[in-house]
Formats: structure tokens, C-alpha cells, sequence
């Protein structure tokens, strides 16, 4: 004990003489403390809700009238599983044009249950040009090339057919002897078939079935455009003083209608708070600060995953590619290019940006490198290739790429809005306050009112079943 003691006094000592100013911890309670405002993780760029031109919607809805166009059975098909047997949903069938009338729930079933089901792998042919076409296909999963002879003795690639889609349709009516194209499956590929046989032999069973196809083969279809819109009778080149024919466009008699969606929620601030700790920063207007950065963002999901305005489930299935090979390349996105006039710019998830940026690099291809509100993007023929990360990735690393026009005089897509409602804070957004409870909370309602419209099939493409992870 005796011996120690003079160490811990020397200790005690050396401590002092260190001590030669006022140390870092005392002098911060004399100091100001710099602040940010509150940070966020989930604030993204959100560029569609920047490049889209919104339209002022009065009384919550937008109409967008067409001419008259005429349904040419371009839908898909839908099919169920048990096990490894697949079957397509007999109400379905009635997705391929030449059934589209056919109510008779009976006739579809029976239909359905004499398809036969075939399995190829990639690179299989699965018909052949010049070769009798005697069964309808319909592809119930995996990727399909069809391709036709060309001019110099070659294949011309013309689609690349996905899960849904069919062709042999002109079997049902007894027409097209040969088939057309080729068809190479692409990936290990599903199909059901329905022979020309049994075809035959159900419709002499069946009077409905026979009746309606008899029908519908004797049956002339209304002139129109390639578009499928109701024809206008012009004339052209002439000389002298033919009688010119007369012509009207013809509307369509069931306009789709957009409603406003909505996205809301209460945000609640207790009266204290906001009385005593609103210095330097006040409460109540960072917390609406977060509360509509959350609602901007689930506003951009919506605009893209919602199903009854969302882009990715609005697009005409005309305007739906698939991928030549997996990843996204040069080509695809050229094909997505050339279907519309016009395009302004493609969304796509960074993750897929990457696998085309991936692609270039493999093909020895160089982007284009493009400057967008100041921002530095990569872009394809001049296009911007913008990132979005509402776009869904799949649990296959599958995704899409969205390419439009935007714009009412250009017949594009468009945003809606209402702006000039009560209480707004923002663009088609209020903050309403609801009162005040006996625990002293103050609550707010948050509203946003948004959605989109596509004026014509032609203003959006997209680029289907990307394979991002190769």
C-alpha cells in the first residue's frame, strides 16, 4: 500500500499537466451545433414525373376520343397449370379473333380440351415456311423467333413471339394451306396446338360451333386501315371529273374515360413539439416535406405499376416486343424506335440501363452520351435512356423498357392534374388540417390526385422480359 501510492499520485500529475485548455466536451455546450434538414433514402430522381406534360383535369376525369377503330383480336391468352400439364383458360379462346363472338361456354371448353400440348427446346423449329399449316398454336411459355424467306435466299427475322400470343389462327376457317414463316424457338418453349382435324370434327358435333364459324368466314370485315380504324374513302391522281367519293371520320362510341387517383395519409404532429423545438428548423414543415417526398414517389409507382392507368399494363399489346436474345441490345432498342414517330425518351430500371450499357460493350458499340435538365445520361439514336427504380424486376431478373411520346398535340402520353384545389400546398396536392385530439396531436390530411393517359396505341412501347443479370 505504501509503495503505490506515490505512483498514483505522479499519475494524477502527468493527467494535470496535460490539461492545458478547455477540453473538446466541456466547450460543445457553449457551441452551435450545424444541422441538416431531415435525409431520406428513398428520394429518387424521379424523371417521369419530370419529362411527363401534365393536362389541367377538370371534375376529376379526361376523356380521350378516338376514331372509330375495329377490334382486330390482337389480345393474349392466359393459361393454368397442374403440374407439368398446361391449359388455356376456354374463356380465353375467345382472344383470338375468330372466336371472339363464340359466348357458347360449352363449345369453348370443348375446345380447349383438344389442345395437345408439345414441348421444344432452343432452336427448335416449331413450323416452317412453305410447309402445311394444319394446327393453331398457342405458345403458353418461353420465346419464340418467326422468320420468313428473304429476297437474296436468306431469313428475315419478323417477331419475336412471348408467353400469351398464338398464330395459325386461319386454321379455324379453313384457309392459309402453308405456313408463312418459320417459327424457332428461342428458349425451351411450351406450346398447345390444335389440329385442323380435330377442328373438323368438333364442328361436326358441334352445330354452334359450326354455325359461328360459318359465319364468321363468310362474313366481311369492315374496311379499315392499317390500324384498324374505320376507312376514309379518298380520292387521289385523278384526271377530268370523276365523281369523288364522300367520306366522314367515324368516332368511337365508348371513349375511355381517366379518373383521378388518389394517394393519402394523415400526418400527426404533437402541439408540443411544434411549439418548442421549431428553431432553427420548423417541425410541421419538415415533416410535410418528408410526407410529400413518400407521396411523389408512390404517385411515380403508380403511374407505372397501377393497373388501371400504370404505363407497363396499358400499353397496346401491339406495341409489347420481346428481346431478340436476353439482355437488352442495340437492336431491341432500335425495333422499340420504329414502331413510333417521335420518341422523346426510354425508362428503365438502373439495373437494366447497366445490362444494355453491358451489351454495347460487348458488341464493341459505344451510347450515345446526352445532358438531360443538366444531368449527364447515356442514350440510344439520340433518345435518353432515363433510370427509374419503380420499374418491377422480376424474381427471373427479368424487367422491361418503356419508350413514349409525350404530349396532347403530339397525340403522346400525358400526366393529369388538378390544380386550384382547396388548401393546396402543391401542384395537385393539399394539406387539409383535421383538428385536434384530447392527447394534444394535431393531425393534417395529405392528398395527392394523379394519373396517365396514352391518346393514341402508338405513343408507348415496351420492351418486355429483359434479361438484366446475364
Amino acid at each position: 500500500m505504501t509503495e503505490s501510492a506515490p505512483e498514483t499520485a505522479s499519475s494524477s500529475a502527468h493527467d494535470t499537466q496535460q490539461q492545458l485548455s478547455l477540453g473538446t466536451g466541456a466547450a460543445r455546450n457553449l457551441a452551435t451545433t450545424t444541422k441538416t434538414p431531415p435525409q431520406m433514402q428513398s428520394i429518387s430522381p424521379r424523371w417521369l414525373l419530370r419529362m411527363l406534360p401534365w393536362t389541367e383535369t377538370t371534375s376529376g376525369s379526361y376523356r380521350v376520343n378516338r376514331r372509330l377503330t375495329y377490334e382486330l383480336g390482337d389480345g393474349r391468352l392466359t393459361f393454368s397449370n397442374t403440374g407439368d400439364q398446361v391449359r388455356v383458360l376456354p374463356p380465353e379462346l375467345r382472344e383470338i379473333a375468330s372466336l371472339r363472338e363464340l359466348d357458347d361456354e360449352t363449345v369453348l371448353t370443348a375446345l380447349a380440351d383438344s389442345f395437345t400440348q408439345h414441348h421444344y427446346a432452343a432452336g427448335d423449329n416449331i413450323t416452317t415456311a412453305g410447309q402445311p399449316a394444319d394446327a393453331l398454336m398457342l405458345l403458353a411459355h418461353g420465346k419464340v423467333n418467326t422468320r420468313t424467306p428473304g429476297p437474296y435466299g436468306d431469313e428475315a427475322s419478323r417477331d419475336v413471339l412471348a408467353d400469351g400470343e398464338y398464330f395459325g389462327e386461319q386454321v379455324l376457317l379453313g384457309g392459309q394451306e402453308a405456313w408463312p414463316v418459320t417459327a424457332t424457338a428461342l428458349t425451351p418453349c411450351i406450346v398447345l396446338s390444335l389440329s385442323r382435324r380435330a377442328v373438323n370434327e368438333l364442328a361436326e358435333r358441334s352445330e354452334p360451333l359450326r354455325t359461328h364459324l360459318e359465319r364468321v368466314r363468310d362474313r366481311t370485315r369492315p374496311e379499315h386501315n392499317k390500324h384498324g380504324e374505320a376507312v376514309m374513302r379518298l380520292s387521289a391522281g385523278h384526271d377530268g371529273e370523276p365523281e369523288l367519293p364522300g367520306t366522314f371520320a367515324d368516332y368511337d362510341l365508348n371513349p375511355r374515360e381517366y379518373e383521378l387517383s388518389v394517394a393519402q395519409t394523415i400526418l400527426r404532429v404533437h402541439t408540443r413539439v411544434n411549439d418548442l423545438y421549431s428553431q432553427p428548423m420548423n417541425q410541421l414543415d419538415q415533416q410535410l416535406r418528408l410526407t410529400v417526398e413518400e407521396l411523389r414517389e408512390q404517385q411515380e409507382a403508380d403511374l407505372i405499376n397501377n393497373r388501371e392507368f400504370g404505363l407497363l399494363h396499358n400499353a397496346d399489346l401491339r406495341q409489347r416486343l420481346q428481346t431478340t436474345g436476353g439482355p437488352p441490345g442495340p437492336g431491341d432498342l432500335d425495333e422499340l424506335l420504329s414502331r413510333r414517330r417521335r420518341s422523346e425518351f426510354f425508362l428503365a430500371h438502373p439495373r437494366t440501363i447497366a445490362a444494355f450499357g453491358r451489351e454495347c460493350n460487348r458488341l464493341g458499340v459505344y451510347p450515345d452520351s446526352l445532358d438531360v435538365d443538366g444531368t449527364r445520361v447515356i442514350g440510344w439514336r439520340g433518345v435518353p435512356l432515363l433510370p427509374c427504380n419503380k420499374i418491377p424486376i422480376s424474381a427471373a431478373n427479368t424487367s422491361s423498357i418503356l419508350v413514349m411520346r409525350t404530349g396532347e398535340d403530339h397525340q403522346g402520353v400525358v400526366g393529369l392534374h388538378q390544380t386550384g384545389i382547396p388548401d393546396e400546398y402543391a401542384a395537385s396536392l393539399n394539406v387539409r388540417f383535421m383538428g385536434l385530439d384530447a392527447k394534444a396531436v394535431t393531425s393534417y390530411l395529405v392528398s395527392a390526385y394523379y394519373s396517365a393517359a396514352v391518346l393514341t396505341p402508338d405513343a408507348l412501347g415496351v420492351l418486355e422480359n429483359v434479361e438484366i443479370a446475364r
